[in-house]
């Protein structure tokens, strides 16, 4: 199994510590965020990891090299100087993703969660990792059936942690569901993910499961502090 780290955000949101290191590669713990999923995913087995870069993004092959010192093969995904949106950025990241299921981690997140609990070929066209709503996200994303299937609304709805195994199938239809837009009538097109998972979920195709244990969106300043100070801890 190949994996895809999201890593192309501007991080806007983490200035002043963005203007000069993308946040990914934002210390943690003692490492960068990025190299946390890089560990897990060795870990796994998984021997090829696509990470999609767009702001400042020549300093992660030079932080990270070719992924070796992991026994992992990185390959980058350049977006060009404006990010691709989540699903604009998984579009032009399946030329080195093949056509098989995919892990795909979001780079700005810390977790416990077990990468191996993951199913290597997901029911659907994707499946996807959730958690208890944080504060700073109270209303949640999604929400989880009794049997497995996500749907976009519901009475308890959860917050996506941004971890997940997706079939390239899923992109299968993406210009029907985004419909024509000027970001995505450009080359490459720039969509966001959320619409064609909704539209998933209309057909009962995409799963989801309930993590119990520590994740954090690491989106602001303060919470990469606090981040550090629980892992001192």
């Amino acid at each position: 199994m190949k994996a895809l780290i999201f890593a192309a955000g501007l991080g806007e949101r983490m200035r002043p510590l963005t203007e000069h290191t993308p946040k990914p590669l934002l210390q943690a713990g003692g490492k960068p965020l990025i190299v946390w999923h890089l560990e897990k995913l060795a870990a796994l087995g998984v021997g090829e990891v696509v990470i999609n870069t767009s702001w400042l993004a020549e300093q992660f092959p030079q932080v990270l090299g070719d992924g070796s010192r992991w026994g992992l093969r990185l390959h980058y995904s350049y977006e060009g100087p404006v990010p691709l949106e989540t699903g604009g950025g998984m579009l032009h990241a399946l030329p080195l993703l093949g056509d098989a299921p995919f892990l795909l981690v979001n780079g700005d997140i810390w977790t416990d969660y077990d990468f191996g609990r993951l199913p290597r070929e997901p029911v659907g066209d994707a499946h996807l990792v959730l958690v208890a709503n944080p504060p700073q996200h109270p209303n949640g994303d999604f929400a989880l059936g009794a049997d497995g299937m996500l749907q976009p609304d519901g009475e308890a709805k959860l917050t996506f942690t941004g971890i997940g195994v997706y079939r390239p199938a899923l992109l299968r239809d993406w210009r029907n569901v985004i419909g024509d837009t000027p970001d995505s009538g450009q080359t490459p097109p720039s969509f966001k993910l959320a619409p064609l998972l909704r539209h998933g979920m209309s057909r009962q195709r995409i799963t989801g499961e309930f993590h119990p244990g520590r994740w954090t969106d690491v989106g602001t300043p303060e919470r990469l502090a606090q981040l550090n100070t629980e892992l001192a801890g």
